[in-house]
């Protein structure tokens, strides 16, 4: 299955991806009115004290955490093997985001449900629009196997 995949050292820490994954999801028709707004993408940026940046999202791990862990049956594992949350059956007891490993799992706009990177499968863009926008290429997409 493909993955994204993170260069740290290749990473400015510029949060565009943030803001790339946050439009992607917004169903707006341009970026600019994200413009002055709380944003809620399903990556992150984290900013290490030495300098060093990389970006946080889902690994869909095989042995998945969440899943066992979500009470409500949410968090469950598709037919590609990709990890997808279902917001409907979410409670926002949030075990998921308390035992991910990873940090990746985290509160939606709203704080009621749970949200994680699902590769942009729901949005239609293809590859997933943090790794298209990378301006430095550290995001990337791919099986390795």
């Amino acid at each position: 299955m493909k993955r994204i995949y993170v260069n740290e050292q290749w990473c400015l820490g510029c949060h565009l991806c943030e803001y790339e994954c946050a439009f992607a999801n917004s169903n707006l028709k341009e970026m600019y009115h994200l413009k002055g707004k709380s944003i809620f993408p399903k990556i992150h940026v984290e900013d290490a004290a030495d300098g060093i940046h990389y970006a946080v999202n889902c690994r869909h791990c095989q042995e998945a955490i969440c899943v066992k862990s979500c009470i409500a049956g949410a968090l469950s594992r598709d037919e590609n093997g990709m990890v997808v949350i279902d917001q409907n059956k979410c409670v926002g007891c949030y075990t998921c985001v308390l035992v991910c490993p990873f940090g990746a799992v985290m509160p939606a706009e709203g704080g009621k449900v749970a949200q994680k990177c699902e590769l942009c499968t729901k949005n239609a863009c293809g590859t997933p629009n943090c790794v298209a926008h990378c301006p430095n290429n550290a995001i990337v997409f791919e099986d390795r196997g």
